[in-house]
């Protein structure tokens, strides 16, 4: 069985299409770390007009998510997930690898 890098959910494939049919964009969602917030890296969000080379692709029910290969060393093994709840609305990153997190959940450590 082939396991994959990094999978989209249906919830969040669901969002990513309707945010790309509203913004008249593709459905493709680029999920990137970066350094910073509470507790030492953080997840970036956001649609992108193309997949670029290097990147690390899944597919849901026709909506892309990228991820690049140094953040994917991050993400490895991860769900992208889209949950809504009294306190908002987000994509969530459920990450095998985070050894911890914080209260917002867009950021974590390793």
């Amino acid at each position: 069985m082939d396991i994959q890098p990094i999978r989209l959910s249906p919830d969040a494939a669901r969002r990513v299409a309707l945010i790309a049919s509203k913004q008249g964009k593709p459905a493709i969602l680029r999920l990137a770390v970066e350094g910073g917030g509470c507790s030492g890296f953080q997840y970036r969000f956001g649609l992108t007009d193309a997949v670029e080379a290097d990147d690390v692709t899944a597919e849901t029910d026709g909506v892309t998510l990228a991820v690049d290969e140094v953040s994917l060393d991050l993400v490895r093994g991860s769900i992208v997930d889209y949950v809504e709840s009294l306190g908002g609305s987000a994509f969530k990153v459920e990450n095998p690898n985070a050894a911890a997190g914080c209260g917002c959940g867009s950021s974590f450590a390793v």
